[in-house]
C-alpha cells in the first residue's frame, strides 16, 4: 500500500456515507439482528462492566440493547474524551443519568464514577477478515486498551457491507477478540474471523 493515510480517509468517508445511506426500515432490520446476536452471545453479563457508546452517522445503536444488560445485573459505561491525546475514561451510564455534551457534540455522562471494563462493545467504520477495526483514525480506543493489563472483551460492531479484505493493520493496530454483524458473532482465531456462538469463551 503506497499511501495507506489517503487509502484509509477515503475508505472512511466511502463507508460512512455508505451507512449513512442504508434505508431507515433496512437499518431497523439489522440493528435489530446485532441485538439479538449480543443477547445470544453474552449470556451470563450480570456482575460485568461493559461500555457502550452513543451512536453516530449511522452506526448501531447500543442503547437498544442498554435496558437488557442492566436489567441481567451489569453496569454500563459510556466513553469521555478528556484529551485529544490522551486515553478514553469510561463513565457509569444508566438511561436516567444526567448527560452533558462532549467532544464532536456527543453526549457524556455528567460526573459519575469512572471505571475499568470488562468487556467493551465497539463501533468500527469498517473492519476485515482478520479482525482488525477501521475507526475514525483519531486512535482513541487503540491508546485506552493499551491501558490495562488484562485486555476487556472487545466486541467490534459494524453492518456487513462494511466488511473489508484488509484494513492493513499497523503495529499499534489491536484486532477484535469478536465482531458482531447483522450476519452473526465472529470470533477472531489464528488472525482469521470464524462464526461463533457466544463471546464469552477464551478469546483468541
Amino acid at each position: 500500500m503506497d499511501n495507506l493515510p489517503e487509502w484509509k480517509k477515503q475508505q472512511r468517508k466511502h463507508l460512512i456515507a455508505a451507512r449513512e445511506a442504508i434505508p431507515a426500515e433496512i437499518h431497523q432490520q439489522w440493528s435489530q439482528a446485532i441485538t439479538g446476536f449480543l443477547k445470544q452471545g453474552l449470556q451470563q453479563p450480570q456482575k460485568m462492566i461493559i461500555g457502550i457508546y452513543w451512536p453516530f452517522r449511522g452506526e448501531y445503536d447500543p442503547r437498544s440493547i442498554a435496558q437488557y444488560f442492566l436489567q441481567q445485573g451489569a453496569i454500563l459505561a459510556l466513553p469521555e474524551i478528556t484529551s485529544k491525546n490522551e486515553p478514553l475514561c469510561f463513565r457509569e451510564w444508566s438511561p436516567d443519568t444526567p448527560m452533558k455534551s462532549g467532544a464532536y457534540g456527543i453526549p457524556v455522562p455528567l460526573e459519575t464514577p469512572i471505571v475499568r471494563l470488562d468487556a467493551l462493545i465497539i463501533p468500527m467504520v469498517g473492519f476485515d477478515q482478520h479482525g482488525y477495526r477501521l475507526g475514525y483514525g483519531s486512535g482513541y480506543f487503540d491508546r485506552t486498551l493499551a491501558t490495562y493489563e488484562r485486555q476487556p472483551l472487545t466486541i467490534g460492531v459494524a453492518f456487513e457491507l462494511q466488511r473489508l479484505d484488509s484494513i492493513y493493520p499497523q503495529a499499534h493496530d489491536i484486532s477484535m477478540h469478536y465482531v458482531v454483524t447483522e450476519a452473526g458473532i465472529f470470533r477472531t482465531k489464528d488472525h482469521q474471523l470464524m462464526p461463533a456462538s457466544i463471546l464469552q469463551d477464551t478469546p483468541q
